[in-house]
């Protein structure tokens, strides 16, 4: 499950890199607000709540990371295929664009990144969403050897102006397009 444990550490090396940048951040907050899809649960935390589909799972806190805040995951078989996390306060950034460099550093190594780009959501007006993609190499609980994932990470700063990222790895055709975007719409940022 190293693939998986990787987003769990999403920032942990990029912590020392910012620490030492920063410019305030904006006051204004996004006031609009994001919906459960029907028949979906929710992970929530004291900085950001995110929805997740029926088929995945959520994790109680011995069995996910210490550096997740919730986490959710999509298993067949013995084998995780899809992971939501979400990190509070992973790094010192000061804006959405810094939060964002910090989670770009914290992707797995050989990773390819395939974009960033600011996106609105609920409950800010500073975030940021990070596509990229890598190969498995099918360690115990992960998806088998040599299958594409698919990552996205949302980023940003929360009301207290600590930084958040909300973080979902697929094995490719395993979460549907549709799905992958209404977890980033239902982001909620508080």
């Amino acid at each position: 499950m190293k693939i998986f444990q990787r987003a769990a550490a999403l920032g942990v090396g990029a912590v020392v890199a910012l620490a030492l940048t920063g410019c305030g951040g904006g006051d204004d907050k996004s006031t609009t607000t994001a919906a459960v899809p029907e028949g979906w649960s929710e992970l929530t935390t004291k900085g950001v709540d995110v929805a997740y589909p029926p088929a995945f799972k959520p994790q109680g806190d011995a069995e996910r990371s210490k550096y997740n805040a919730a986490a959710a995951t999509l298993t067949e078989g013995d084998r995780t295929v899809g992971i939501i996390t979400v990190q509070l306060n992973f790094t010192t950034a000061h804006d959405a664009e810094q939060a964002a460099i910090a989670a770009e550093a914290g992707v797995q190594l050989g990773s390819k990144i395939e974009g960033t780009k600011k996106v609105e959501i609920a409950g800010t007006d500073d975030a940021q969403r990070i596509d990229f993609a890598f190969v498995s190499d099918g360690d115990k609980g992960q998806p088998v050897k040599g299958a594409r994932i698919h990552g996205t990470i949302v980023t940003g700063l929360d009301s207290k102006d600590k930084t958040f990222a909300v973080r979902i790895d697929a094995q490719k055709g395993k979460l549907s397009d549709a799905d992958l975007a209404k977890i980033v719409e239902s982001i909620e940022v508080h």
